[in-house]
Order: C-alpha cells, then structure tokens, then sequence
C-alpha cells in the first residue's frame, strides 16, 4: 500500500498547525517588544504585529506548500515516520530562524531608538561652559 498521500496529509496537519501556533505566541508575547521599540506607540506597535504576522504566515504556509511534494514513495509505515521527521524538522528549522531573524532586527531597531533616546538632552541647553585645561583670561574691560 501507498502511504505518500497519508505522508502528505500529516504533513500538512503538523505544519499548519505548527505555524499558526508559533505565530500566535509571537503575536501575543511580541506586542509588548514592539511597544517598546515604537517608544510605546501601542496603535503602531499592533500595526506592525499584524503586518509581522501576515508576513510570517506567508512565507512559512509558502514554504510548507513548496516543501510538500517528496521524491520517494512511502510504503511502510517506516517510512512514512522517516518522511513526517525531515519535512517537519525542516519546517521546525525555518520557523526558528524566522523568529530569530525577527528578533534580531527588531532589537537592533530597538538599541537604536535607545541610542537616540540618550543623546536627546532632558532639557535645551542654556549655555556653554570652557572645556576643563587651562584657564581662559578674562577679557579686559575698559572701566
């Protein structure tokens, strides 16, 4: 007996559910990052969760439909276990390193915006002071 379509069909169950599973826990845990890096602009911080979102279900459910088809015909149930373990393992494998790319980006837009944070004064300035070494003269006044 075949069991490649049945391969396909579980593959499809485990992945899709992986990546919607995935992609909720970063869009819930991910809400507050991203608040952070806008500066607390929370109407833009879900803006952009759900623009992340979308783009990670795209890529992921694009790439779990590209990754689908095997070359090998399964015909045991072995096999059918070998199969399910390379395709999901590789679709495990992409789901972190799009997390990880992810988060990489956006604490290096988040750094950023504490870099800038920390060069802008609290206050104008109000004046200038001589750098510290030697002693200025004072001018003289005709008096």
């Amino acid at each position: 007996m075949d069991l490649t379509v049945v391969a396909y069909a579980v593959y499809l169950v485990i992945s899709v559910a992986l990546t919607v599973w995935v992609a909720r826990t970063l869009s819930q845990n991910g809400r507050i990052f991203l608040a952070d890096v806008l500066q607390g602009d929370e109407k833009l911080a879900d803006a952009v969760n759900h623009l992340l979102v979308v783009g990670f279900y795209l890529v992921n459910l694009g790439f779990v439909a590209l990754y689908l088809k095997s070359a090998d015909t399964v015909k045991q149930a072995r096999g059918l276990f070998e199969a399910l373990s390379v395709k999901i393992g590789v679709v495990l494998l992409v789901l972190g390193v799009m997390h990880l790319g992810n988060v990489y980006v956006l604490n290096k837009i988040r750094r950023r915006g504490i870099m800038q944070r920390e060069q802008t004064p609290p206050v104008p300035p109000q004046g200038w002071t001589a750098p510290a070494g030697k002693p200025r003269a004072m001018p003289a006044t005709g008096a």
